[in-house]
């Protein structure tokens, strides 16, 4: 992990994972200047590196401040920026009051070297808006937590996700924001760059087994396709859950929902690292996408009675981890129906050894 790689100054913050194989790398650039973004690289060669040209990067013309060396080693590429945070309310019943958005490109960013950690391979990006008239702020923050991993494993953290080497962990925290209405709930907006060629899918999967995220059963994948050959490319996943305490328990669980997976016609919001790789023109050259992500009960009640909201999602590198059933559940689900069949087999045998021994004390007329 590097911070500000070839950059002395701590006003921006640019963190750079690199993940080293044999013969390939992995590429994490994690940015808040500008939108809060990662830049995924990956290349065919185990001695790629990053360089960044700070003075283009931070100039009002970023384009081609960030590359990787040697160019030619780069097989595949992407983005994900976190782009907004809206705060609506329902008026009356099917009908919503969004408040004045939260744009994360206009938040001032603390220094994420303060949290930097070597050994846990952990950072936290914490931000407040710039201007903050309404006062929401005054005791609160946004922050993307970010967690790198050397091998697969579990979190011990609900939701539990888990990961490959090849993915990392981003966790968006509201934590202290006083809410504009009564019963506010929040949506985070995510954007999405790919390459020409590259289809997002948006899957859904369920399971019976919620043993490490007990009461949720959902997992969604946004999924990067290459058109070419179906292959998983790149992915984010999370489950269908957020939490509203800094020690998540069962009980702290708050609904989450994904509002639609489409295009981008808009402009991408600034995220200078994203321009920096991919080109000023990244809106028409490439594939923009974005997702609502919301959170909240029925009511949006929990978050007004404890101010604090986190919610995780695993980015990576080909396909996404699926969980298997644990071995705990398959004895149980073994010992639930290998029950009633095995007292149905010995029930069986014993009417038929029965009927076999039947006998009569009376001779037979003929």
């Amino acid at each position: 992990m590097q911070y500000n790689p070839g950059w002395n100054n701590s006003s921006v913050n640019l963190l750079h994972v690199r993940a080293a194989g044999p013969a390939d790398t992995l590429h994490y650039v994690w940015s808040s200047i500008g939108a809060p973004a990662a830049l995924l690289v990956a290349t065919a060669s185990g001695s790629s590196v990053l360089r960044v040209n700070w003075t283009q990067l931070l100039s009002p013309a970023p384009a081609g401040a960030i590359w990787i060396d040697p160019p030619s080693s780069v097989v595949y590429s992407a983005a994900v920026v976190f782009t907004k945070v809206f705060e609506y309310s329902e008026a009356e019943p099917l009908e919503e009051l969004f408040y004045p958005t939260y744009d994360l490109s206009d938040f001032a960013w603390e220094s994420v070297n303060r949290t930097l950690n070597h050994t846990a391979l952990t950072a936290e990006f914490a931000g407040v808006p710039a201007t903050d008239p309404s006062g929401s702020f005054s005791n609160g923050s946004v922050a993307f937590r970010v967690t790198a991993y050397e091998a697969g494993g579990r979190d011990r953290r609900l939701p539990s996700l888990l990961h490959t080497a090849n993915s990392s962990k981003v966790e968006f925290v509201l934590a202290g924001v006083a809410p504009r209405g009564n019963g506010s709930r929040f949506a985070l907006e995510v954007a999405t760059v790919e390459e020409r060629g590259v289809v997002q899918e948006l899957r859904s999967a369920r399971s019976i087994d919620d043993e490490y995220t007990p009461t949720i059963f959902e997992m969604l994948s946004l999924v990067a396709e290459s058109r070419n050959d179906s292959s998983a490319l790149s992915f984010l996943q999370w489950k269908a859950t957020a939490y509203g305490s800094r020690s998540p328990r069962r009980e702290d669980s708050i609904q989450c929902r994904s509002r639609g997976l489409q295009a981008a016609n808009w402009t991408l919001p600034v995220s200078s690292i994203v321009r920096a790789y991919f080109g000023e023109s990244v809106g028409s050259t490439y594939t923009v996408s974005a997702i609502n992500i919301s959170f909240g009960g029925e009511e949006g009640k929990v978050y007004q009675e404890k101010r604090y909201l986190s919610w995780s999602a695993l980015l990576g590198f080909g396909q996404p981890p699926k969980d298997t059933f644990s071995p705990l559940v398959i004895s149980i689900v073994a010992a639930a129906l290998g029950t009633p069949m095995a007292m149905l087999l010995v029930g069986s045998c014993v009417v038929l050894f029965a009927q076999r021994k039947r006998y009569s004390e009376y001779e037979p007329i003929n």
